[in-house]
Order: C-alpha cells, then structure tokens, then sequence
C-alpha cells in the first residue's frame, strides 16, 4: 500500500484548485492562473518568504484590478464597509482586528457568488487633525494627506480585498458636499434644531465627544477625563420619527432579538405625563412620572445635577460645596455610564423644597446620576 503522508509531503508544492471553472476558492482569485495557492515562494523550496510572496501577489491583484467591482446583473450585490479609520498615523492591532473580519465577510461573499462592493477610506475632517498638526508645527492638510498615504500602504500591505478605486475620504468637497446637502434638506423641512445642552467636551482634543465615545469617563481617543459642559449644539428631531421606528423594528427579519430590544431602549419610548411643583421662589419644576395616580405619596424630587436650577438653590448656602463636588463627580460620566441598569443610583439633597401641586407638601429636592436634563 503507497504511503499517503510520504506523497502528500512530496505534493505540498503543487497548486490544486476546488473552486469553479472561472474562480479559485483558495484564494479569491477569478484567474486561475493567478492562484495564490501552493508554494509560498520561488526560491525553490517551500519556505515562506512573506516579503517576497506578499509584495508579488499584492502587485498582482493591484494590476489585474482583482477586487474591483463591476456592475454585473447576474451576480446578487453585497456591499460591505467597516468603519472608516480616522488618519492618525499608525494603524494599531484594533484596526487589524476589524478589517481582518471585514475581509473575512467579502471574501466570503465572493467565494458564494456575490458581486461584493468592499471600499475603504478616511475620517479625515475634525479638530484633533488640527491640534496633532499645530503640536508638530506643520499644516493640518499635510499631517492629514502624509497620515493617509502611509495608513493607505499599511492597509495595502496586509492584502485586504478592498476597492482602492472607490476610496472616499471626508475631507474632500466631492464627499462633503453630500453631507450639507443633506443638513440643509432636514433644515429647511424642520427636522434641526439649535439649543444650549450639556456635551462632553475633551479637553486635550478641544472638541465635542459622543457618548459612544466616551470609555468610563476618557476620551476614547487621547485617554484624558472628559467634562460636561453646557453648549450650543445641532440636533436632529430623531424622536418626531420614535413611533414609526419602534413598530418597523418588527419588520427586521434575521435581526437578532437582543439588538432590537437594545434599539428599543435607545429610543427609549416611556408614557406619563408632566406635573409642574413650585419651587422655593415660585418657579415651576415640571417632573415626568409613569405613574399620577401615585402624586399624592410623593416623598423626594430629583433633578439633573446639569439642572440650571441647582446653582441658585445651592449658591451661598452650607450645601454649595457637597453639591458640587457631586456635580464634578457626575460631569466626568456619559450619559450611557449613568443610565446603565448596572450604575449604582447615587444623589445628594440640595438643601432646598418643592411643593407638591396636589397634596401641597413640602418635599425635599435632590439631584441624581441617573436623571439626564434635557
């Protein structure tokens, strides 16, 4: 009987192909004479040599256009974006992790039939581009233009399946210009609006943060605490659309049930109704409750600690001091931190009464960090 394990180690060099007569499986390639399957190397041994084989195969697929996408009515179309990098210099293992995965996906898809549309580019525009750039005294556009050339040859370098011929980056007019149009379009149908609200401001970065990028009270980017600060903002009137939302998640089929409960929450949809109590100098207070027939067995009041309230009640008094010192505490907290079910519910009375409109109670006033103003 021939020994299989001696002639398969013979074999290991020769190319073999399982895939369709117009494309290789192994390698994602539709030439087949360009399978990247077999030896690793030409040097006449079967050692691999990643400098060699990667820089060749890399050309290769960059000459031969493999990844990039044609219109082809007969192939079902599956587009795939991950999110775009923002051009800080050096790709790290983080990026590495996500668009492996992404490639993963595309090559996948391809393998299945798809005509799968994979493009790549750069969250160019923002402040922290400006700072980097004054803090090496060189201009913004020339740290943001040399970070993507060399992110670029990065992402070349480890042999993704992207279509570098639809590469997007932000900070060109082409692109942004899609972006005001789309602003000017909701503006004009009154869908913005302006206000003074609380935002978390990064002080290294001297700009805004979302609350997704807020990581337990830093930066997400530079590490540094995070403040809440009172500021005019642009906001979308996501909640005009809260119903339509909430019955279309039902029609999210193949969704997975704990991703639609969690955009559930994030709409956060809560019947009740406003109950206005008086404060100490005859303000009114409105308070939300899910619950009126419970009004007359109120105990306590909470608001916001960002509440614009609280600084003329404490002002002057024994609890100013406490009071900030929870309200610092507080700042330092996104929104997600201090609505999670896991936050511990903490707050501090103010030293100060409302009155309740229905009883005509006095009831004490705390502020909360779980209650968000709004």
């Amino acid at each position: 009987m021939p020994d299989e394990r001696n002639r398969g180690a013979k074999n290991r060099g020769a190319r073999s192909h399982t895939g369709t007569d117009d494309n290789c499986c192994a390698c994602g390639n539709q030439n087949r004479n360009l399978c990247t399957n077999g030896t690793a190397s030409d040097n006449g041994n079967n050692d691999y040599d990643p400098q060699y084989v990667e820089k060749k195969w890399q050309e290769i697929w960059l000459d031969n256009e493999t990844f990039v996408v044609t219109e082809d009515p007969s192939k079902p179309k599956y587009y795939l974006l991950e999110m775009f990098p923002y051009p800080s210099g050096e790709l790290h293992v983080g990026h590495v992790r996500n668009y492996t995965i992404g490639d993963v996906i595309a090559r996948y898809k391809r393998a299945r039939g798809y005509n799968v549309l994979h493009p790549m580019g750069w969250d160019s525009f923002g402040l922290p581009a400006e700072n980097a750039a004054i803090n090496r005294g060189i201009r913004p556009d020339k740290w943001t233009w040399d970070n993507i050339a060399h992110m670029r040859e990065q992402l070349k370098r480890m042999g993704f399946s992207y279509d570098w011929s639809r590469e997007v980056t932000t900070a060109f007019p082409e692109y942004y210009k899609w972006t005001q149009w789309l602003f000017l379009l909701l503006y004009e149908r009154g869908l913005v609006y302006k206000k003074t609200a609380p935002a978390n401001w990064c002080p290294k970065c001297h700009t805004v943060l979302a609350n997704e990028q807020v990581e337990q009270g830093k930066c997400w980017r530079c590490d540094s605490l995070v403040e809440r600060r009172r500021m005019d903002q642009w906001f979308f009137k996501i909640t005009d659309y809260a119903e339509r939302l909430l019955s279309d998640l039902d029609k999210l089929d193949g969704w997975p049930e704990h991703v639609k409960t969690m955009q559930a929450n994030w709409i956060g949809k809560s019947e009740g109704a406003e109950i206005d109590f008086i404060g100490p100098n005859n303000e009114k207070i409105p308070v939300f409750t899910t619950r009126q027939d419970t009004i007359y067995g109120v105990t306590y009041l909470v608001l916001a600690p960002e509440h614009p309230l609280v600084e003329k009640l404490i002002q002057g008094t024994e609890y100013e001091a406490p009071v900030r010192a929870f309200i610092d505490k507080v700042s330092k907290m996104s929104e997600i931190d201090r609505t999670a079910e896991t936050m511990e519910k903490e707050g501090v009375f103010i030293g100060a009464y409302a009155t309740n409109p229905v009883s005509g109670d006095k009831v004490p006033i705390w502020i909360g960090n779980y209650v968000i103003y709004e």
